[in-house]
């Protein structure tokens, strides 16, 4: 395999140059290498390779990558925000081949068709982008045929495993309030609710892109010329006269601990260099490099090589809200004994136990407010529905994952079985960023998540709306038992609202309950892990970095590949679009570097 630690010091120069090894990166490479097998492409990727690795290749481990000490996983603090309760967000991005998909929770959910279109990018649109997300993937789901692919590397399937129970509950208290089971939810137009698919194969594998793509190539003597440098930073891109002529990198000091941090090498790329070091990965790159807002690199120390003040602005996120709930569901029927130790992980691996192949998520929704619920939420939620939803009947303001265990911090919970709905704001309207402070790669940057920060709430009460609806949907759950009352929102014992009150299927809120359920979401607000927009495809005059064939503005040679790229948000779960954006780059760049016709 053309996989390194240390690069061999008698290759000076490839064709192309990758700097990231994630989704995007990964789906390049490989399509590169295939047009045209005798092509030189280095990818470098600051983590590790993880091949045929346990906890990535089977579903059910997935929490095992989010633990502190789990070097598969960057975690970037941002900065102390007063909106957020004063806290310091945690954003965790993938650090291993692979990038995301070799961690993430393998939820298939695809934009709509107003997503795309709203790009505003000619080459770009839903009609011309549905032949990109045909390609990467094999279904093996319901639906009618044009809308999906059954020949690509990806298998998008149910797995081996559903808690059938448990969904089926959710399901029908959807159906209850209101929200029609759709049968395809991916077919760019439905609102509704649905059974979810996974990234997993009918057989329970893990569908990461490194093991989907990367891998086969490496291990095929036709495709020599392609080689992977892990364990690897990149420090910033070379110019000559304008054009990237190469990068500088060094090893990360994280993982090659015998070596020094200060000793960097370089690599020059005939042809192309690519960034696809990921949302907040590629700014800094770009910004070490000088290319970027000329203030912001003053200020850190680096000479300006272009002016492109949209480099690091713009950072979106889905960001979330957890609640949880105590079930009835019986221990197998629920993910909780793998993610507290209760169950033997070896034993489940020894006996190639079917559970492996659960991510504990088998259902998902698209979701709109009432015209009554709109109103409800004030004049300015109003007019930026009216303006922004109202009249995009396609277009969820919300959606709502459930999942059959308890998500985030166990702390304070006893074992048993539990269910959480997580809530996740569709279409923020906050921004925020990420920039250089210094000019070197250990120079700590500044990141703002801009949570819950657009003028008018919006976003606050977004979530203000959809904490009302889980609950709403939760007690119409034939398997709820009850709450966990310090992972939701405070009331006074006498309060409507209270969780004293029994059962209450349709809880009147006061004023004062209103501002509790603010002042949580405030508290325990987070990423959903899906940043994008940091350098943006759109003109140069809008802070536009990228134009539509992916080019940075002001210079030559250089492309971006990522989710930083996207311009508006979606309505998804991002992997989706970090695969489209995936096909659709390696098809410009084949075509740039004369691959095909």
């Amino acid at each position: 395999m053309g996989t390194f630690v240390t690069f061999p010091t008698d290759i000076e120069e490839v064709d192309v140059i990758i700097a990231g090894g994630g989704v995007t990166g990964c789906v390049v490479a490989s399509r590169l290498i295939e047009a045209e097998p005798s092509l030189s492409v280095l990818v470098i990727e600051s983590g590790r390779d993880t091949y045929n690795e346990p906890s990535v290749i089977h579903p059910a481990l997935w929490r095992t990558n989010y633990t502190p000490d789990n070097l598969r996983v960057f975690f970037h603090e941002a900065i102390e925000e007063e909106q957020l309760a004063n806290r310091k967000s945690i954003v965790q991005v993938g650090n291993t081949l692979g990038g995301g998909s070799s961690i993430n929770l393998l939820m298939y959910m695809r934009p709509q068709r107003c997503d795309y279109d709203s790009w505003n990018t000619k080459t770009w649109t839903a009609d011309g982008l549905l032949p990109y997300l045909k390609k990467f993937e094999t279904y093996h789901g319901p639906g009618k045929a044009e809308h999906h692919g059954f020949n690509g590397p990806v298998h998008v399937s149910s797995g081996n495993f559903r808690s059938k129970e448990a969904e089926d509950s959710f399901l029908e208290a959807m159906n209850q309030v209101g929200i029609p089971e759709v049968e395809d939810l991916q077919d760019f137009d439905s609102i509704g609710v649905t059974r979810l698919l996974k990234y997993v194969s009918p057989e329970g594998k893990r569908q990461d892109i490194a093991h989907a793509y990367l891998h086969p190539k490496l291990q095929n003597v036709k495709y020599r010329g392609l080689r992977v440098l892990v364990e690897t930073e990149v420090v910033r891109v070379l110019f000559d006269d304008r054009r990237a002529s190469g990068v500088e990198f060094r090893p990360n000091p994280t993982f090659q601990t015998n070596k020094d941090p200060k000793t960097t090498r370089t690599v020059k790329a005939k042809r192309l260099v690519v960034l696809s070091c990921g949302t907040l990965g590629t700014p800094p790159v770009l910004e070490r490099s000088g290319v970027g807002d000329p203030t912001i690199l003053e200020r850190a120390g680096v000479p300006l090589v272009a002016n492109v003040p949209g480099i690091g602005n713009h950072y979106q996120d889905h960001n979330v809200c957890i609640y949880t709930y105590k079930s009835s569901l019986p221990p197998e029927s629920t993910f909780d004994g793998i993610h507290t130790g209760q169950v033997d992980i070896g034993s489940l691996l020894t006996n190639k136990d079917s559970i492996l192949g659960w991510n504990g998520i088998d259902a998902s929704s698209k979701i709109r407010p009432t015209a009554s619920e709109v109103d409800a939420l004030g004049v300015d939620f109003k007019n930026a529905w009216d303006k922004d939803f109202k009249n995009q009947p396609s277009k969820p303001l919300v959606s709502m994952i459930f999942a059959t265990g308890l998500l985030g911090n166990r702390t304070n919970v006893p074992p048993g079985q539990y269910f959480s709905l997580a809530v996740f704001t569709t279409y923020p309207y906050s921004r925020g960023h990420m920039h250089i402070t210094g000019p070197n790669i250990d120079d700590r940057p500044e990141f703002k998540t801009g949570y819950l920060s657009d003028q008018h709430d919006i976003d606050l009460k977004t979530q203000l709306w959809a904490y009302k609806k889980q609950r709403e949907v939760v007690q119409r759950m034939s398997i709820h038992r009850g709450e966990i009352s310090h992972r939701h929102p405070s009331f006074d014992a006498d309060s409507a609202a209270s969780y004293a009150v029994t059962d209450p299927k349709d809880v009147t809120y006061s004023a004062k309950d209103d501002a509790a359920i603010e002042t949580w979401i405030r508290q325990n607000l987070t990423t959903c892990w899906h940043g994008l927009g940091t350098c943006k495809m759109a003109p140069l005059e809008d802070m536009g970095v990228v134009d539509e064939s992916l080019g940075v503005y002001g210079v030559h040679g250089l492309k971006i590949a990522d989710l930083s790229v996207i311009p508006q948000n979606v309505c998804s779960n991002t992997m989706n679009t970090a695969l489209l954006v995936g096909e659709k780059a390696a098809d410009i760049f084949a075509r740039d570097l004369s691959l095909v016709q």
